[in-house]
């Protein structure tokens, strides 16, 4: 089995270290976001190097035009199966605010001081504007990150761990990068800018809202995307209620700061770290509750434990005097990268 992206396979390809002459089974995963990201010449190229018999299997959060004639270009008589929405639509409280485009950040700050949700997935159209945003939050003072498809796996597991566990509050993605997150317990949804298509609209809130939680999905709107509202309206089959950025009473005070902070250790799964290491290190003699320690990711190279932030200077001291599987790690805060 090989899974790559679209360049990554090709440059094997011509450089002869992948051979897909003997493919029996091909799958497109994403095929709506690589068909946006421009990917069409690089799959076809692909296809071209497989064997005419194989069985293709192509999925799609979304299903546009475009991927129909996808289909019908690769696909023989293919069966069409199709997954309802699992959350309920009717826990998810919806809100569309009217700015101007350049009040967009201004008024995402505004809603998250407002309705302060303990953790909120904030949506933009590109990396540049994910980038811009989660630094423009940073500096007003919110724990916020940016995920996009530029950051490299590392930072990319770093940034996942910190939000997951509750060290940052606040995550910018575009909807490629959020694919396949699995974060639970989101309180909130914000639309930096809505998107193009109504059903990417119903994803994305749609991660708000489960397992029995009431959900809170706030969209940024200007006055020239009233067609978009009309067709998200008419997709979910409902009126969604306004609400005016002015009127929401300005909060005092700074933004609350999260309530962990995560620790990285310098060693992990090829240390033969596991998570209960961690754990006794932290909680042994004259260590902390096991109730102040959060989450714990023990990566290949490198482990992250959650600390209640009141902890964090005794969890350091623990984690410096005491040696987990027979050995001293180096350990340290991880900060913003803004």
């Amino acid at each position: 089995m090989v899974v790559g992206t679209p360049g990554r396979l090709l440059d094997h390809l011509r450089r002869g270290s992948l051979d897909l002459t003997s493919l029996q089974t091909l799958v497109l995963d994403e095929a709506d976001r690589m068909l946006d990201m421009g990917f069409l010449e690089d799959i076809s190229t692909l296809i071209a190097a497989t064997p005419k018999k194989k069985q293709t299997l192509l999925f799609s959060a979304t299903y546009p035009a475009a991927i129909t004639a996808l289909s019908a270009t690769l696909q023989h008589e293919p069966v069409e199966i199709s997954v309802d929405e699992t959350h309920d639509e009717s826990a998810i409280e919806q809100i569309f605010y009217e700015v101007e485009p350049e009040e967009r950040t201004a008024a995402v700050a505004r809603l998250l001081m407002h309705f302060s949700p303990e953790s909120t997935l904030v949506f933009c159209n590109t990396k540049i504007e994910c980038q811009e945003v989660a630094a423009a939050l940073s500096e007003k003072g919110f724990a916020a990150l940016a995920i996009h498809g530029d950051l490299e796996q590392r930072e990319r597991d770093q940034v996942l761990v910190r939000f997951a566990n509750k060290s940052a509050s606040v995550l910018v993605a575009t909807d490629v990068a959020a694919r396949g997150l699995d974060i639970k317990e989101l309180a909130a949804v914000i639309n930096y800018e809505l998107p193009r298509n109504p059903e990417i609209h119903t994803h994305r809130i749609g991660r708000t809202g489960r397992a029995g939680e009431q959900g809170l999905a706030l969209s940024l709107m200007t006055v020239h995307e009233s067609r978009r509202v009309q067709a998200i309206e008419s997709a979910l089959g409902i009126s969604i209620a306004r609400g005016e950025i002015p009127s929401l009473p300005a909060a005092a005070g700074k933004p609350p700061a999260p309530a962990m902070v995560t620790l990285c250790i310098n060693g992990g799964r090829k240390n033969k770290l596991r998570p209960g290491d961690v754990l006794g290190a932290l909680t042994g003699e004259g260590g902390i509750a096991g109730s102040e320690v959060g989450k714990i990711d023990v990566l290949d190279g490198c482990s992250y434990v959650a600390i209640v932030r009141s902890s964090v200077d005794l969890a350091l001291s623990c984690l410096g005097r005491n040696k987990i599987k027979g050995h001293f790690f180096k350990v340290s805060k991880v900060h913003s990268m803004y």
